[in-house]
């Protein structure tokens, strides 16, 4: 993608160039299923596919840099995501931090293989997906997408100053998971 740069591929994608949609594509893809995935499970590749079609249907609407494009892109996730969970009359699970932290972890002697699996991703997004869904949803925006507070608050319908607490709140529950005996 750094070859054109980002506006150069938007404004090729926005012309029916398939190749520069798919360099978009591939750039936003994998960090968009790891925070659906984590948010919602198995409806995330359903989430994504919906995602990609208002993208599709929105592109030549869209006006700014690749920030505000991936920020854009989770909104529209966020929307699918809500919806698709309304349809089907579920709401996200509700689990246990602890009880993840509990499941998930190895036990504690076992040091060089306990540092492995709590850096591995999987493990972080499960402890991740663990906290409440609003501190789940900006510490994935955040980290996982990429997103400033300001283009997190957009995605969210919060205020910045609330993003800023709920990812403080997440990091700190998420340390202290990590730092139980």
């Amino acid at each position: 993608m750094e070859r054109l740069g980002f506006a150069s591929l938007l404004t090729a994608a926005r012309n029916g160039d398939e190749q520069a949609f798919l360099g978009i594509f591939r750039s936003v893809q994998p960090g968009l299923l790891r925070l659906l995935r984590t948010l919602c499970g198995d409806l995330a590749e359903d989430v994504a596919s919906d995602t990609w079609l208002g993208v599709i249907q929105g592109l030549h609407r869209f006006d700014g840099d690749e920030l505000s494009f991936r920020a854009w892109v989770y909104s529209i996730a966020r929307a699918r995501r809500i919806d698709r969970l309304r349809a089907e009359g579920r709401r996200p699970p509700t689990v246990d931090i602890y009880e993840v932290a509990e499941a998930e972890l190895p036990h504690r002697d076992e040091v060089a293989e306990a540092v492995d699996y709590r850096m591995s991703t999987d493990t972080a997004l499960r402890l991740i997906g663990a906290l409440p869904p609003d501190q789940a949803e900006v510490i994935l925006l955040r980290v996982v997408a990429g997103l400033d507070v300001a283009h997190t608050a957009r995605v969210v319908g919060k205020r910045p100053g609330t993003v800023r607490v709920l990812a403080h709140r997440g990091l700190r529950r998420l340390a202290e998971v990590l730092e139980r005996p």
